[in-house]
């Protein structure tokens, strides 16, 4: 009949549709970070040495901008020294802690530590995330890893804290706070770069390979929709 489809026309352009849509599918979750929590990078640094770290705060609000985020630093490990890289359009405020009784270290007696480092003024908005790099140390040397809570800060008002400790079995609290394993130095020391290449893709190939498979998905997709042109 005049204006209708045969039947099979209507069964691949339901099928082509069914592929799109999975294609688009299948994107999104393979996009999707495996965690939006606000993380210390690298998560492994060496006992008793100086360390570089960042911590990647996320935003995972789509109707408002984070505009605050304040790292509180360990209290039964307390560090001496911290200093900030800049972060344009932020301003950082290093608060320090007096140590009442003082703590014995390698370096002497410590009577004063940074308690808490807090940015502000600037905007991480939806579907973005912002790094802000510390300098630290003396890492402890008899202790297996620090905490570092976190608050965020929003536009809205909301607040959240980012201060579960992990649990005893293993799996991740809801709002786990940032945690940096700390290692012998011997287990530190990186190994010899191996003979053939990691067979773990890294991002950029990660991408690749996921936009190869959505394109080959729409592709079939197209397909059928001209040969059901073809079949009409």
């Amino acid at each position: 009949m005049p204006g209708r489809a045969p039947a099979f026309g209507r069964t691949a352009m339901r099928r082509a549709g069914t592929v799109a849509a999975g294609a688009a599918a299948l994107c999104l979750a393979l996009a999707l970070p495996a965690s939006a929590h606000v993380t210390i990078n690298p998560g492994t640094a060496e006992q008793g040495s100086f360390s570089k770290a960042a911590f990647r705060v996320p935003n995972e609000r789509a109707d408002a901008a984070t505009t605050r985020v304040e790292v509180t630093f360990p209290k039964d490990h307390p560090l001496a020294f911290v200093s900030v890289r800049p972060v344009p359009g932020w301003q950082v405020q290093i608060t320090e802690t007096r140590l009442n009784p003082p703590v014995k270290t390698k370096e002497g007696e410590l009577t004063e530590a940074v308690g808490k480092v807090t940015w502000s003024g600037g905007r991480i908005e939806p579907g973005q995330f912002q790094e802000f790099e510390v300098s630290m140390g003396v890492l402890p040397d008899n202790a297996a890893s620090l905490a570092f809570p976190t608050t965020q800060t929003y536009s809205s008002g909301e607040v959240v804290n980012w201060a579960d400790a992990p649990k005893p079995d293993g799996t991740e609290p809801e709002h786990p706070a940032p945690l940096l394993k700390l290692v012998p130095k011997a287990a530190a020391t990186p190994s010899p770069a191996p003979a053939r290449p990691a067979a773990a893709p890294d991002t950029t190939t990660r991408a690749l390979s996921i936009a190869a498979l959505v394109a080959a998905l729409l592709g079939a997709a197209t397909g059928i929709l001209a040969l059901t042109r073809t079949r009409r």
